[in-house]
This record gives C-alpha cells, sequence and structure tokens, in this order.
C-alpha cells in the first residue's frame, strides 16, 4: 500500500477514526486503525467492539492494499510532518510515514488479527440537519449518567413523536428532554451517550443520515460513519416525571442568571445547594457555607405565583442554563419539594427537568 495525501487532511482521517479506539482494550489489535486503499480512497477504521468509526479521504494512489498501525502514534507523526505533502507505505511488516524531510517508521499490526467490520445498511434512515442533531444532543447528554453500574441511565433515548424525533436522557436527579421538529422516525432505541458525544469530531455537522437498527445505530456522513451498539435495556417511564403545569412562573434574563449563579458557585460546593427566593420582585439568590461564609444577590424579572423558596444543586442548574438557548429563562415550579422545570421563553423544544436539594 502506497498513498499520497496532504499533511492535514490525512492527520485529521487518522485521528477522527482513532477517537473510536479504545484506551484500555485488552486486545493488542484495538489499540490500532485498520487503513484500506481502493479505486482513490483512503478508508480508516477505529473500534473498541462497541463504537467504530470510519472515516475516508480521496487520495493519490500508487498502490492499493490494507495496512493496520498504531492509532494514537500515527495520528500523531502525521500531525507532526512540515506542512505539504505526506506519503503513507506498508511493505514488509512496516509502515513508513514521510513527508517534508522527516521520516517515521512503524512497525505494522497484523491485518488478520483485526475484526471484520461490515458496515450495516441504513435503509430506512432518517435524514437530519447533522448540526442541530450534535446541538441537541449537547443538550440532553448534561443529563445523561456517567455511571456504568447503571448502563441504562448513560445512553439517549432515540423516540419518534409524531413529526418530531425526541432525545431523552436523564441520571435521575435531572431529566433533559429535546424535540427535533421535522424529523420522523417510529419506535424508541436508547444509544450510549459517550459515543454521541464524538459525533461532531469523528463524522462532522454535514448533512446526516441516521439509522436506528435492532442492534446498532449508525450515523453516516461524507466525511464517515460513527456506528455504536444499542443499549439493550428499557428506559424510565419519563413522561409520567413532566408535569402539565405549574402554578409558579419565574422569567430572568438567561445570561445574568447564568453570571449570579457563577457567583453563587463560589461560596458553594456541590452538596451545598443556591436558594432561590422568587417573589414579585424578580429573585433573590443565596448561599450559605458555615466555614467560609454566604453570597446573596438579588435579579430582577417576571414572576407569577405564590412567593416560594426552592434549591438547587449549582453545577445541575448552570448546566441547565448553558442548554438553553434563549435569551430569557422560564423556571416553572409548584412546590419546594417538586422538581422544577426549566426551559427558554419562546419554544419549548427543550425541557430541563431539575430535582430541588431538601433544605
Amino acid at each position: 500500500m502506497r498513498i499520497r495525501a496532504e499533511r492535514d487532511d490525512l492527520a485529521d482521517v487518522l485521528a477522527r477514526a482513532g477517537r473510536a479506539v479504545g484506551t484500555r482494550s485488552p486486545l493488542p489489535i484495538l489499540q490500532g486503525i485498520h487503513c484500506e486503499v481502493s479505486g482513490g480512497r483512503l478508508t480508516v477504521t477505529g473500534t473498541d467492539n462497541e463504537v467504530t468509526v470510519r472515516t475516508y479521504l480521496d487520495v493519490e494512489v500508487t498502490e492499493e492494499g490494507t495496512t493496520v498501525i498504531p492509532a494514537k502514534l500515527a495520528a500523531e507523526a502525521v500531525h507532526k510532518l512540515p506542512p505539504g505533502a505526506v506519503t503513507l507505505a506498508s511493505n514488509d511488516g512496516e509502515v513508513e510515514i514521510t513527508g517534508g524531510g522527516p521520516r517515521f517508521q512503524l512497525r505494522e499490526m497484523a491485518v488478520d488479527d483485526y475484526p471484520k467490520i461490515k458496515d450495516t445498511t441504513i435503509e430506512g434512515g432518517i435524514d437530519v440537519d447533522g448540526a442541530q442533531l450534535i446541538r441537541a444532543l449537547a443538550q440532553v447528554g448534561i443529563a445523561a449518567s456517567s455511571d456504568d453500574a447503571r448502563p441504562t441511565l448513560t445512553g439517549v433515548l432515540f423516540e419518534g413523536d409524531g413529526d418530531s424525533l425526541r432525545l431523552v436522557a436523564t441520571d435521575s436527579y435531572r431529566l433533559a428532554v429535546r424535540d427535533v421538529k421535522g424529523v420522523s422516525t417510529e419506535g424508541s432505541k436508547l444509544v450510549p451517550y459517550r459515543a454521541l458525544r464524538e459525533l461532531g469530531r469523528t463524522v462532522g455537522s454535514g448533512a446526516m443520515t441516521v439509522a436506528l437498527g435492532e442492534r446498532e445505530a449508525s450515523f453516516v456522513t461524507n466525511e464517515g460513519r460513527l456506528t455504536v451498539r444499542i443499549i439493550d435495556a428499557t428506559f424510565p417511564n419519563y413522561k409520567q416525571l413532566l408535569p402539565e403545569s405549574h402554578t409558579n412562573r419565574l422569567m430572568v434574563d438567561r445570561a445574568a442568571f447564568l453570571e449570579a449563579v457563577g457567583r453563587a458557585a463560589l461560596v458553594a460546593e456541590d452538596h451545598i445547594p443556591v436558594r432561590l427566593a422568587m417573589h414579585s420582585g424578580g429573585v433573590e439568590l443565596s448561599v450559605i457555607r458555615q466555614e467560609v461564609g454566604e453570597a446573596t444577590e438579588l435579579l430582577k424579572g417576571d414572576y407569577s405565583g405564590d412567593d416560594m423558596t426552592i434549591a438547587f444543586n449549582t453545577r445541575y442548574l448552570t448546566d441547565g442554563l448553558n442548554a438553553v438557548d434563549d435569551e430569557k429563562i422560564v423556571i416553572e415550579t409548584s412546590d419546594p419539594l417538586k422538581p422544577g422545570l426549566l426551559l427558554g421563553s419562546d419554544n419549548r423544544d427543550f425541557r430541563y427537568l431539575l430535582m430541588p436539594v431538601r433544605l
């Protein structure tokens, strides 16, 4: 195998495929990326047997062939070369990477030991705007758990909801729901968020086709394909958690509220909540930490309902505020001991339900 390509383009496809390579895999072959050259195109594949990323690059081909090379080392080697054309060639168990003078010689890994990975069909896939989907996933992903002991809560639920695709995630302390309008699908599948977090950095943010199969979910663009094994579990019945209405409603400027919570967080720690005392003039934020001191701040806003005080974990509240795209934020509550609903003032496509902290 022998190809020639621009340094930045080659480094990019190697690095993007390498994002699927596991850092602690017991199988040494999975530390490598599979490179195949055919028909003027380089196809690079990385996998940890749960997540697979396949990337493509049109290259100048001298000789077609296949090789497996260490993922991180190969990408870094190409990246460290001077700008310009780079040659990658495999021969007699070694892979040579040269460009602008410097040369790397890497030991080739056993091609026959690499997993045989076939692209699943994308029949029945749904076409989406990649940038919109990536943003929607980032919004709900904040609520996905990172605790592998509870695998069901580490995923994002993809669910058909009329003419919308609904994305849902929860770690049992907060629940995030995002409706992507104009995207229609049927049924529901639970996809690991750790793979979805890499979506934009692996296959890009252009036009995307999403295929939700029985065992795998695939996300395909012109730049590549990400395939991930679906979580075989029943997602919690989140709909019963979303209240039909609330008796109290606060609307404030999102940026100002976010800055105020950030200042309160300077005094608070993870186990110390920020208190929101809501009344007709707006909301007073306060944090009391016995051994350090306290912080208090009044923000003007529109409030309707009975005066009440509710407390939230500062990090969880900050996550929700960052996820809302509107200039005005709305917090709907009914009781200091019941979850509060956070959303934008102009639309309800994104909703963030947050459990309060008992005072």
